[in-house]
């Protein structure tokens, strides 16, 4: 029994020793492993290095040639040769040997036929020694004249016929010693780990201002770079106007700006990142905005990006205040300024909403303080680097998170129910809201004359696809005459799918009245003109419009409206573009994404094309319908503006998306000698009527041009 016991003990003791041993086998070969993943480690991470130096040489020699290519399409020998190649090729298709010739076509055959070779020669030479005359007078130009290099030849433009000349500073000097009053602006600033050269530049901007009453409120939170404290000290040594606090511990932008706005005892506070840049006349143009209007509560500008090399690129030229643009981005963007007692008043930056503090700001702020100026001027450069946000859409994507919260809480406080989704690649917000009444009637008002292939596909696509059923079809008939149309309106009036009234109008055609009379026929909360050419995409198309007319402050409600092959017919209008009201981004395609993303976005327009909108009812009769002065064109325009005047504010919905297949009932409208007349006619009264949104739209910006609807620079 013993025996038996000790053996079994030693058996077990010799299964433990090997498994020891095997244990200790097996470890080493994971040791011998882990070595082997280390040094594969090390390699790819030094792999990595390597790869990170080529693409940051890369990325510098792309800027090279971006600059060189602006440099070259501003240059004037490209021009020339440019305008030379055009005409050269024009003579030579022009020219023809059977024809009887003149003098002029002899020596034109002469040097670009039979001269031939000499003459190519002579002019290569000619040009060559002409291009490096004025090549080497560019170098110097550049060298001058580096900040004002754009990625685009037309912004360079732009940018050098921006810059501040001796004479424009004496005048602006002058400007700023006649003030009555010089409002004290306290430029915020939160600090962390900055790189020093940007952040050297950002406060240079301020201190070389031609405004001088400001100050500067630092916050540094926490920066680990001893050489941040140095700077800043040294520019505090050199003047009394910039304040400073050294947080004791890392709580993140919205806290840090909190920490900054503490030291404001301005008037107004400046937003203002630490890397970016201000035109040197930017607090001159915000100072003398706030003396024209002292009780205004906020002011914003236009703004563009500048990389590590100085190029500029994406001006961003902003709307005047439009609220309802706010609620699918911060188009607001910089720089903003508001009113230092405000800004307590509504507590400052909110900790959880960082990487977009600023538009949850914004948006709680304008719920309170309506008074908005926009100055439509390039004054704050934004900075583009590897981990900033202006440089990329995925590096900070917290920060679309954080938009999203806060947007979503902006419209729960307004007693709205929001979905609240992403567009692709972080593009901004699509923003659905819950109605408030689901049961409410809408009238649908079709004008027609015949065509009744395509009325039916409207009619049909409406009764199918609409997942919104409350609905009434209202035909105004004017002159129809065509026999399978009246058998069609006969179907109608026999079923029992939808509500369906017919009326038939024989007077002149008058787009204007055809939409009276039939808003005498109607018996919903709702109305929506809709042309007879029309596909329904959006099955609930009713409800995207009526989410947002169901909003006290909408008037008119727009969509987007598509040619048969998915591009842009419809996106808003402009008033003013091509001399009275035109169609933005026509022809692009159908998801843009047009200037900054605006097809595919919630936008403030001045205006939006009668082919389908929607009004309640009682903004309708609020402005007494539409003018029948305007028999065919504009009336749909005159009609929106109207709505502006009685203080409502109209809005494109992108999500709402038909088909129009424009002009098919009517043709063009200067087909005819008589109809150009009466387009020369309605133009004339159009722009007596409304000249003031004719020279400035205020959903549009005068640095873009009125004479095409891809908001394009005006040069």
């Amino acid at each position: 029994m013993v025996h038996s016991t000790i053996n079994t003990l030693k058996n077990k003791e010799n299964k433990k020793t090997a498994f020891v041993k095997k244990d200790k086998v097996g470890l080493q070969k994971n040791k011998h492993l882990v070595m082997e993943l280390k040094d594969k480690l090390t390699e790819t991470q030094q792999e990595i290095e390597q790869l990170q130096k080529q693409l940051n040489i890369a990325f510098r020699s792309t800027d090279q040639l971006i600059k060189r290519v602006a440099e070259l399409e501003s240059s004037k020998m490209y021009k020339l040769r440019k305008h030379l190649s055009f005409y050269t090729k024009r003579l030579r298709k022009n020219f023809k040997t059977s024809e009887k010739k003149n003098y002029f076509s002899l020596i034109v055959n002469y040097v670009l036929k039979k001269g031939g070779k000499a003459t190519r020669i002579l002019s290569a030479k000619i040009l060559k020694h002409t291009y490096l005359l004025v090549e080497t007078k560019k170098v110097v130009i550049i060298e001058v004249f580096t900040e004002l290099l754009a990625t685009t030849a037309d912004y360079s433009q732009y940018l050098y016929r921006k810059k501040i000349s001796k004479g424009k500073k004496k005048y602006i000097l002058g400007e700023i010693r006649k003030f009555e009053s010089k409002p004290l602006l306290s430029i915020v600033i939160p600090v962390y780990e900055p790189p020093i050269d940007f952040f050297i530049s950002a406060l240079d901007s301020i201190v070389n201002q031609f405004y001088t009453n400001w100050e500067i409120c630092l916050a540094d939170d926490c920066s680990n770079d001893p050489e941040v404290r140095e700077v800043i000290e040294e520019y505090r040594k050199k003047h009394k106007n910039i304040k400073v606090i050294y947080r004791e511990e890392n709580g993140h932008i919205s806290q840090s700006s909190n920490s900054a706005l503490e030291l404001a005892t301005g008037d107004y506070v400046v937003l203002m990142d630490q890397d970016d840049i201000l035109r040197e006349d930017a607090l001159y143009e915000i100072a003398k905005a706030i003396i024209q209007n002292p009780s205004v509560d906020m002011i914003y500008s236009d703004e563009d990006k500048i990389d590590e090399n100085g190029l500029h690129s994406e001006p961003h030229f902003k709307p005047d205040w439009s609220p309802d643009s706010l609620l699918s981005r911060n188009y607001l963007g910089h720089v903003c300024a508001f009113k230092t007692k405000n800004m307590r008043d509504i507590g400052g930056w909110r900790v959880g909403f960082e990487g977009s503090q600023d538009y949850d700001l914004v948006l709680r702020y304008t719920e309170k303080f309506t008074s908005i100026h926009h100055i439509p001027e390039v004054l704050y450069h934004w900075r583009i680097h590897r981990q900033s946000a202006a440089a990329s859409e995925t590096a900070k994507p917290y920060a679309y998170r954080a938009a999203q919260k806060a947007l979503y809480e902006a419209l729960s406080r307004r007693g709205w129910d929001p979905t609240i989704d992403f567009l692709d690649g972080f593009r901004g917000y699509k923003v659905r809201m819950e109605l408030k009444k689901k049961d409410d009637l809408v009238s649908i008002i079709i004008p027609t004359k015949n065509k009744q292939d395509y009325l039916k596909k409207c009619v049909d696509s409406i009764v199918k696809l609409s997942t919104y059923r409350n609905f009434e079809i209202i035909l105004i008939d004017n002159n129809s005459d065509d026999k399978k149309f009246f058998e069609l309106v006969d179907e109608w009036k026999k079923q029992s799918q939808f509500k369906f009234k017919y009326i038939r109008d024989e007077e002149s055609f008058n787009f204007a009245r055809l939409m009276n009379v039939g808003r005498r026929a109607v018996e919903g909360e709702y109305i929506i003109l809709l042309n007879n050419d029309t596909e329904i995409i959006s099955q609930d198309w009713i409800e995207g419009f009526m989410e947002h007319v169901q909003r006290p402050q909408i008037g008119v409600a727009g969509c987007k409206l598509l040619f048969e092959d998915d591009t842009i017919q419809h996106a808003g209008v402009v008033v003013g573009l091509g001399g009275v009201a035109a169609h933005t981004f026509t022809k692009e395609d159908r998801d843009g994404p047009g200037y900054f993303n605006m097809v595919n976005l919630l936008n403030n327009y001045s205006a939006l094309t009668a082919a389908c909108i929607m009004v309640r009812t009682k903004v309708y009769d609020e402005v007494g319908g539409f003018s029948e002065e305007f028999v065919v064109e504009y009336n749909d325009v005159d009609f929106c503006l109207k709505v502006i005047e009685a203080g409502y504010r109209n809005l494109y919905i992108p999500h709402v998306e038909l088909y129009h297949y424009e002009s098919i009932s009517r043709g063009h409208p200067l087909a005819t000698s008589e109809s150009y007349k009466r387009h020369v006619k309605e133009v004339n009264k159009f722009r007596k009527k409304w000249l003031k949104y004719v020279e400035h739209d205020p959903c549009y910006n005068t640095n873009l041009t009125l004479g095409s609807d891809n908001y394009a620079i005006k040069i």
